[in-house]
């Protein structure tokens, strides 16, 4: 599967919601893993911001790999984040787009204070 690695170095990132599992299958309550390690997968919503243009995106990470309190307008590093294509059809309709998928995100909140 193709990656697209994405530098954050110039963005400003803050989170827009806490993380959250990620869930395989929502009807059966399922919850998604890292098919290498084995651990639960989080979705952590953050707002990247960006030459002046502001976008919210859902950023999937294992859950040991966030680290420090993730509240709402909490300042965060996005380690090793890269952006996938997807494509799939259900009942007929193709549907396509991009997921970001992170190493780690870390509170930036306890070096700025």
């Amino acid at each position: 599967m193709r990656q697209i690695p994405v530098d954050t170095n110039a963005a400003t990132v803050m989170v827009a919601q806490p993380p959250q599992l990620k869930m395989r299958d929502k009807k059966t309550g399922q919850v998604a893993v890292d098919v290498e390690t084995g651990h639960n997968l989080m979705t952590v919503d953050v707002l990247f911001v960006m030459n002046g243009n502001a976008e919210v995106v859902s950023v999937t990470v294992a859950e040991p790999d966030i680290s420090g309190e993730l509240t709402m307008g909490t300042p965060v590093a996005l380690t090793g984040l890269v952006a996938r294509p997807w494509e799939n059809e259900f009942n007929g309709q193709k549907r396509h787009g991009l997921s970001f998928r992170a190493v780690a995100v870390t509170s930036l909140a306890a070096k700025a204070g």
